[in-house]
């Protein structure tokens, strides 16, 4: 599946990514505040991410920079299963685009795409110290639940401290979402129930 926002096409992953997908997320800055993301993180660990098959209806995206040249990878971003139960956004972006509203750009679309596809109640959460990650989500229309739970994270080798979040169910998807959302949804559905026949 594909999307595109002003700046960004939200595409598939593939193999051949992996070179690329590897340098952009490689900094411990990056990788500890994921989940299942271990550190060192090279190239055989981006192919095995990439190798692995998700559900139509939990999509996962690279972010490419929409440019006149090739494409660069500038982070992902996408909707799972959260550890709680229920679907969660997850999202990272590599450092050299830090700060400029990717994150939040991504996580509009995606947002847009998961009400499509008809989940509404999304969740999402970041560790206690990656308060960055709190100011994107209340951007892309989250609040804080008031709940703070242990959450894994591979790269930290244990448990730490994460907030949790929740969409506010008039939020998130609206204005900003960027590029032909209409468009850009409609095609979604058609795939997805393609997928499903």
């Amino acid at each position: 599946m594909f999307h595109r926002t002003e700046r960004l096409l939200l595409r598939p992953g593939f193999a051949e990514d992996a070179p690329e997908l590897a340098r952009a997320i490689g900094e411990h800055a990056i990788v500890r505040n994921l989940a299942t993301a271990p550190w060192p993180y090279g190239e055989d660990d981006a192919r095995a991410f990439l190798a692995v098959e998700r559900p139509a209806l939990l999509p996962s995206f690279v972010l490419a920079l929409r440019t006149r040249g090739l494409p660069r990878i500038v982070g992902m971003c996408g909707i799972g299963e959260a550890p709680e139960g229920g679907v969660e956004l997850g999202y990272w972006i590599a450092r050299p685009y830090w700060g400029l509203g990717f994150a939040t750009e991504a996580a509009r679309a995606v947002i847009g795409i998961a009400r499509a596809i008809g989940i509404a109640d999304v969740h999402a959460g970041h560790f206690t110290d990656n308060p960055a990650s709190g100011r994107v989500l209340a951007k892309a229309g989250f609040r804080p639940t008031g709940r703070i739970a242990q959450r894994f994270s591979l790269a930290r080798g244990g448990e730490s401290d994460c907030v949790l979040y929740a969409l506010a169910e008039d939020e998130g998807a609206g204005e900003g979402a960027g590029g032909d959302s209409d468009v850009a949804m409609r095609d979604y559905r058609e795939n997805i129930r393609l997928l499903a026949a």
